[in-house]
């Protein structure tokens, strides 16, 4: 029996701008997500720190207000470089474990 030719079910112009569709559909969902993220993130924000209220304070009680939140600083910032440290150095003793046992033959 000779081969029959196929045709697609679709055209190829078709099968395009489906595609397109398809990606401007994606891109408009990834947006509004964002925007979501973006909100979430506000709120969230607006419902756990106060506002800083620095009206009517004096020079001192200024710097002392400033002393304050650079002590506060120092201290996520050692937290979070600790956090990275040890996350580092799980992954290199992963690493120095797998090299150090023997391989299989």
């Amino acid at each position: 029996m000779p081969e029959v030719e196929r045709k697609p079910k679709i055209t190829a112009s078709r099968k395009l701008l489906l595609k397109s569709l398809m990606l401007a559909k994606a891109k408009e969902c990834w947006e509004q997500e964002h925007e979501e993220r973006e909100a979430e993130k506000k709120r969230y924000l607006a419902e756990r720190i106060p506002a800083l209220q620095t009206r009517g304070l004096s020079l001192s009680a200024l710097q002392d207000l400033c002393r304050d939140l650079h002590a506060k600083v120092e201290v996520v910032d050692e937290e979070r470089y600790d956090i990275e440290a040890m996350s580092g150095m799980e992954g290199r003793k992963k690493m120095f474990d797998a090299a150090k046992s023997p391989t299989t033959q």
